[in-house]
Protein backbone atom coordinates (compact mmCIF):
# COMPACT_ATOMS: atom_id res chain seq x y z
CA UNK A 1 0.00 0.00 0.00
CA UNK A 2 1.26 3.56 -1.22
CA UNK A 3 0.37 6.73 -1.07
CA UNK A 4 0.00 7.05 -4.50
CA UNK A 5 -2.14 3.99 -4.82
CA UNK A 6 -4.83 5.84 -2.01
CA UNK A 7 -4.72 8.54 -4.78
CA UNK A 8 -5.47 6.65 -7.84
CA UNK A 9 -7.27 3.17 -7.08
CA UNK A 10 -11.03 2.96 -8.20
CA UNK A 11 -10.73 0.23 -6.73
CA UNK A 12 -13.70 0.22 -3.82
CA UNK A 13 -12.45 -3.15 -1.83
CA UNK A 14 -9.05 -1.49 -2.10
CA UNK A 15 -10.04 1.75 -0.69
CA UNK A 16 -12.02 0.43 2.19
CA UNK A 17 -8.76 -1.64 3.02
CA UNK A 18 -6.76 1.27 3.36
CA UNK A 19 -9.44 3.20 5.18
CA UNK A 20 -10.01 0.57 7.60
CA UNK A 21 -6.38 -0.62 7.73
CA UNK A 22 -3.70 2.06 6.96
CA UNK A 23 -4.72 5.12 8.89
CA UNK A 24 -1.19 6.42 7.45
CA UNK A 25 -2.44 6.50 4.36
CA UNK A 26 -6.34 7.68 4.90
CA UNK A 27 -5.01 11.23 4.24
CA UNK A 28 -4.46 9.98 0.33
CA UNK A 29 -7.53 8.95 0.37
CA UNK A 30 -9.36 12.49 0.39
CA UNK A 31 -7.64 13.46 -2.92
CA UNK A 32 -8.40 10.06 -4.59
CA UNK A 33 -11.26 11.47 -7.19
CA UNK A 34 -12.93 7.70 -6.75
CA UNK A 35 -13.92 7.90 -3.22
CA UNK A 36 -17.58 8.22 -2.36
CA UNK A 37 -19.06 10.18 0.61
CA UNK A 38 -19.62 7.49 2.35
CA UNK A 39 -15.78 6.53 2.47
CA UNK A 40 -14.58 10.26 3.00
CA UNK A 41 -17.30 10.12 5.86
CA UNK A 42 -15.50 6.88 7.22
CA UNK A 43 -12.34 8.78 7.20
CA UNK A 44 -13.20 12.03 8.35
CA UNK A 45 -14.53 9.90 11.52
CA UNK A 46 -11.38 7.50 12.07
CA UNK A 47 -8.88 10.19 11.22
CA UNK A 48 -5.28 9.71 10.92
CA UNK A 49 -2.17 11.20 10.42
CA UNK A 50 -3.04 14.24 9.02
CA UNK A 51 -6.45 13.63 7.59
CA UNK A 52 -7.56 16.66 8.98
CA UNK A 53 -5.28 18.32 6.78
CA UNK A 54 -6.03 17.17 4.09
CA UNK A 55 -9.69 17.92 4.05
CA UNK A 56 -8.95 21.47 4.83
CA UNK A 57 -7.03 21.70 1.70
CA UNK A 58 -9.94 19.67 -0.61
CA UNK A 59 -12.69 22.12 1.10
CA UNK A 60 -10.60 25.07 -0.07
CA UNK A 61 -9.98 23.75 -3.35
CA UNK A 62 -13.52 23.25 -4.03
CA UNK A 63 -14.40 26.77 -2.43
CA UNK A 64 -12.05 28.37 -5.13
CA UNK A 65 -14.06 26.57 -7.68
CA UNK A 66 -17.08 27.95 -7.57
Amino acid sequence: MTPLLACETADAEILWHIAREAPELRRWLVANPHADALLLEYVAQSGGPGVNEAFEVFFESTEHKE
